[in-house]
């Protein structure tokens, strides 16, 4: 899907009155990388009513595979479907942001009253950085729900965030995307890569020199297992052509 198809979709499903809800993945190397080698990480992933491409890498390996369905693959990036989501939203669409720090949320909050003033946002939550309790969760679901929201954004980093947004539509009927650097994207508290980083594939490099504590592992594991993938896959597909 492209990214108004996405938007459309997501804004689609905040009015639908089911008893469950939906969720939404955006899957970039280290996405794909660390499902291969985790099947309860994978199960998620794949269980997602949306699982768009989120790194420029995975839109050229779409291209460059055999792809039996001819799609179109284009690049569908968590922070632009947030910031487009927010940009068409009516009185009808509430937000609440799930994740990151109070300082964070705070900020976040008050750019998307500033650029964005029919949105409204109306809950945050901040849990701690750790496994939360059964009573936390309970709770949690109790603060979503009586808040009236129906789209809830969730910034707790990968893999948690995919695990929360398949928790949450099991329990609530909200769309939860899994949107990891967006909340630091959008409150500012993190700059974002140029244009053309994003565009040449280049952007982890760019956050990487920014956040090379929290990064380091994630790209020198994440990449090189992602390209492996990429070519495992393509001699697979080759072997099977030539068997056919």
């Amino acid at each position: 899907m492209s990214l108004d198809q996405t938007v459309d979709q997501v804004l689609r499903w905040a009015f639908k009155s089911e008893p469950l809800g939906h969720a939404v993945h955006f899957a970039n190397a280290y996405t794909i990388a660390l499902a291969s080698q985790d099947a309860d990480y994978a199960e998620a992933i794949n269980s997602g009513d949306l699982v768009c491409c989120d790194g420029t890498p995975v839109v050229w390996a779409g291209k460059w595979l055999p792809d039996p369905h001819g799609s179109e693959w284009q690049r569908v990036y968590g922070p632009d479907v947030m910031t487009a989501v927010l940009e068409k939203s009516t009185a009808r669409h509430k937000h609440y942001l799930l994740g990151s720090t109070t300082d964070t949320l705070n900020l976040l909050r008050n750019k998307i009253l500033q650029n964005y003033p029919n949105a409204k946002v109306v809950g945050m939550d901040s849990p701690p950085f750790r496994n939360a309790t059964e009573q936390e969760l309970s709770e949690r679901n109790e603060r979503i729900a009586d808040s009236g929201a129906n789209i809830v954004w969730v910034g707790l980093g990968t893999p948690k965030q995919d695990f929360e947004v398949e928790r949450l539509k099991a329990c609530l009927p909200v769309t939860a995307l899994a949107v990891g650097a967006a909340f630091d994207f959008l409150a500012g508290t993190v700059p974002q890569a140029p244009p053309w980083m994003q565009k040449s594939g280049t952007e982890w490099l760019y956050r990487w020199s920014k956040e090379p504590k929290r990064l380091t592992k994630r790209y020198l594991w994440g990449n090189p297992t992602f390209v492996k993938l990429v070519v495992q896959q393509r001699l697979a597909d080759r072997r099977k052509a030539t068997q056919n």
